[in-house]
């Protein structure tokens, strides 16, 4: 038995409206929505998943498979291919899970072989700090472009050698600074940046977590390279950095460890710090591994001031922004779409792959927080104020 399926009645088919158009290979709708809304966002774009950039993804632990893995869910561009791990079963499990073949399972003492796999475009380190220069220079010498989680390393040495040897090897390094991609976060910064609030004044980024057991990674300063600061408090001296758009001319810092804490024997559990830039702004940064978890920044322009609360953390994020209108005052909050910054992320390295293009927060990035993080580190041991000749001296 069998149904005709009727046909649909001309003055009642869908209008364009409806349908949406192919424009230049990409399917555009137009505003469905009346003028008192904000539009509807255009529906995303993906790469058929065979022309997409393969990912290897170097380091199995917490922010891995919380984050990074989950994240390429809601990649367009990307895709992960492979796992680098020293631990087996691990990776055995974890690869299971995404559909990722046992072929394409590595050790670290394996990461010569990715040479031979023409699918892995890409590796995203994310391994204790110490282990970065290496395993970079491992892989640029396998002809594999590189995304490296923040902080690049634990010197400005290894930093530099880092972009030397991808430079040399003509791959790409890229920083894992996932707050450049964060929206809130670009809306700060263009906010800040566009003058309309008039100029920026005063900067206040805070930047604080309790931490628990001496038995992790970083906690080791052999390890970590630091405490507090080069971890967590990297978020705020580039956050500061990126939404000023200009380098520091000098800086000030105080350190905190208790003496009778164990874990802080070599290692900064409270830093404090204070930068001044050319423009004459000023921004007071804090970070400690003792306090309850925090993380907001604040600035203070000549028109108003904004807010942006959890401004360094993967969710929750709110930004209120207040100013003079008419002859009262008004703070109003900015409602942003939902995005994963970690797939942002990663699909900004890969779209600089597809397209030749310089990451947005290269190696040279990177480099600048390490040395700045160096003088912070003199300035907190020596009392005294350090002056910057230029943004790389």
């Amino acid at each position: 038995m069998s149904h005709d399926i009727p046909a649909i009645i001309p003055h009642l088919a869908p209008s364009i409206l409806d349908t949406g158009m192919v424009e230049k290979g990409q399917i555009n709708f137009g505003n469905w929505r009346g003028d008192a809304d904000v539009p509807e966002s255009q529906p995303p774009q993906a790469l058929p998943p065979s022309e997409r950039v393969g990912f290897a993804i170097m380091g199995l632990g917490r922010l891995t498979l919380g984050e990074i893995l989950p994240a390429f869910a809601g990649c367009r561009l990307a895709k992960p291919v492979a796992l680098i791990s020293g631990r087996p079963e691990k990776a055995r499990l974890t690869a299971h899970s995404y559909g990722i073949g046992d072929d394409s399972l590595f050790t670290y003492d394996d990461i010569h072989r990715l040479a031979d796999r023409p699918d892995i475009q890409a590796v995203y380190v994310v391994t204790p700090n110490a282990l970065h220069e290496k395993q970079v220079e491992a892989l640029a010498a396998a002809g594999k472009h590189v995304l490296c989680e923040k902080p690049m390393a634990n010197s400005s040495a290894e930093a530099q050698h880092m972009i030397d040897v991808c430079q040399k090897a003509h791959v790409k390094l890229m920083i894992a600074y996932r707050c450049h991609y964060e929206p809130f976060n670009q809306a700060v910064r263009k906010l800040v940046q566009s003058g309309e609030l008039g100029r920026p004044k005063l900067v206040e980024a805070i930047n604080t977590q309790m931490q628990g057991s001496a038995d992790q990674w970083r906690l080791k300063p052999e390890l970590a390279g630091g405490g507090a600061l080069p971890d967590i408090g990297l978020y705020c001296l580039n956050g500061t950095r990126a939404v000023l758009g200009e380098e520091p001319e000098s800086l000030f810092a105080q350190m905190v460890s208790p003496p009778n804490d164990p874990r802080y024997k070599d290692l900064d559990e409270t830093f404090s710090f204070m930068l001044r830039f050319p423009s004459g702004v000023i921004a007071n940064c804090a970070t400690s591994y003792g306090a309850h978890e925090s993380k907001d920044l604040r600035i203070q322009l000549e028109k108003g001031w904004i807010t942006l609360e959890n401004a360094f953390s993967y969710t929750g994020h709110r930004l209120r922004i207040g100013r003079r209108e008419g002859n009262h005052k008004t703070v109003s909050e900015w409602r942003l779409p939902a995005e994963n910054q970690f797939a942002l992320e990663i699909d900004h390295f890969a779209d600089c792959i597809l397209n030749d293009l310089t990451p947005r927060t290269p190696g040279e990035e990177g480099l600048r927080d390490q040395k700045l993080m160096e003088s912070l580190y003199e300035s907190a041991k020596t009392g005294r104020m350090i002056h910057l000749l230029s943004p790389m001296s």
